[in-house]
């Protein structure tokens, strides 16, 4: 394992303690990849004022569960699980807004109809992947992100966006990383958070992980541990830019 990466498995608990069960050493992100790189002030202040925290997970067939033996294991359903956890006293609902198939224009299209009803203090907008597939211009790409942050961020959202999985299918296409480089520029023009999925799950295959362990055998979306090691690393990077132990004083928020 390189020095760089540190470990957080799969049997232990945000909080860092030991837990019941085998500890998997193989769900990592380096302490760089877990920064969003922006505040969370909405879910921050919903936290501290109010004690609850509303998520909506938007997004297409990753975010729906494909893939996955159960439900339960999709990174929506191990937010909930594992901020809930990690933040007593506070409650937290997530909602799941994953529609297989969709790219960027049709999920900015129905931004608004699926954000407003939840009163979501926090958007998870997992995208990029369709876009990439259907090779839908860069510029229009980026177009279509502005106009759902602008949506979301209208309705007093906090936005992270999530960018594409890295996976053989995604791997094969001859131009993923500009995507990811203008989902990096969109987030950062726009004020947001930025999860790099696609740099974190590299860095698993890199460090020797196969894409059996985190694939699932269509050679495009995540199997059970995919799915729960990305909730579970996106929890963490939640915890950290909410810093719940500095709100609550009982949370408890891991390193």
């Amino acid at each position: 394992m390189k020095p760089s990466l540190f470990v957080v498995a799969l049997g232990m608990a945000i909080v860092g303690g030991p837990a019941a069960g085998v500890a998997d050493p193989d769900c990592r992100a380096s302490r760089e990849l877990l920064d969003l790189g922006h505040p969370l002030t909405a879910a921050r202040e919903a936290v501290a004022k109010d004690h609850d925290l509303r998520i909506v997970a938007m997004g297409s067939s990753s975010t729906q569960g494909y893939g996955t033996t159960s439900p339960q294991y999709a990174y929506p359903a191990q937010l909930k699980l594992r901020l809930g956890a990690a933040m007593p006293g506070v409650a937290v609902h997530v909602s799941n807004k994953g529609i297989g198939g969709q790219d960027a224009e049709e999920m900015a299209a129905r931004m608004q109809s699926d954000v407003q009803p939840q009163h979501a203090h926090l958007v998870v907008w997992q995208v990029g992947t369709n876009s990439a597939i259907r090779h839908t211009p860069l510029e229009k790409f980026a177009r279509k992100l502005r106009a759902g942050i602008d949506i979301g961020k209208s309705l007093g959202a906090d936005f992270i966006l999530m960018n594409l999985q890295y996976v053989p299918a995604v791997v094969a296409l001859p131009d993923e990383q500009d995507y990811a480089r203008v989902m990096a520029e969109v987030a950062k023009e726009k004020g947001t958070g930025f999860f790099n999925r696609l740099a974190i799950m590299k860095a698993w295959y890199n460090d020797g992980m196969p894409y059996s362990q985190f694939v699932y055998n269509d050679g495009l979306h995540l199997n059970d541990f995919g799915q729960k090691c990305i909730g579970k690393l996106l929890s963490m990077a939640i915890l950290r830019a909410v810093k719940p132990s500095q709100l609550t004083g009982d949370a408890k928020a891991g390193n």
